[in-house]
């Protein structure tokens, strides 16, 4: 059973930062790219960011110089540092990875979510 949990998010004033966290658990053999998503109220849920398993990055045009992307391969963890924020980033962000599992498959795994909420 492999899980991706999401931590991070919260309130912040425009032109404030968060880092969001999300850890990957369970019987993991292998993530190749990890990504941030985001979903505003009555959107589609969009491509933030997304790292390969070379840490290579890319970023939506709408975050560029404002957020990135990382992780830490020893803890399965992907970051998302927020800085700038603007109440347009207002969504609910969700992690999702593409994960090699015990199950012997390589399939895309998702978290539960984390509201950010940015006030002007």
């Amino acid at each position: 059973q492999v899980q991706l949990v999401e931590s991070g998010g919260g309130l912040v004033q425009a032109g404030g930062s968060l880092r969001l966290s999300c850890a990957a658990s369970g019987s993991i053999f292998n993530i190749n790219a990890m990504r941030w998503y985001r979903q505003a109220p009555g959107k589609q849920r969009e491509l933030v960011a997304v790292i390969d398993s070379d840490s290579s990055t890319n970023y939506a045009d709408s975050v560029k110089g404002r957020v990135t992307i990382s992780r830490d391969n020893a803890k399965n963890t992907v970051y998302l540092q927020m800085n700038s924020l603007k109440p347009e980033d207002t969504a609910v962000y969700y992690c999702n990875a593409d994960i090699f599992s015990s199950a012997l498959t390589f399939r895309p795994y998702w978290g539960q979510g984390t509201q950010v909420t940015v006030s002007s």
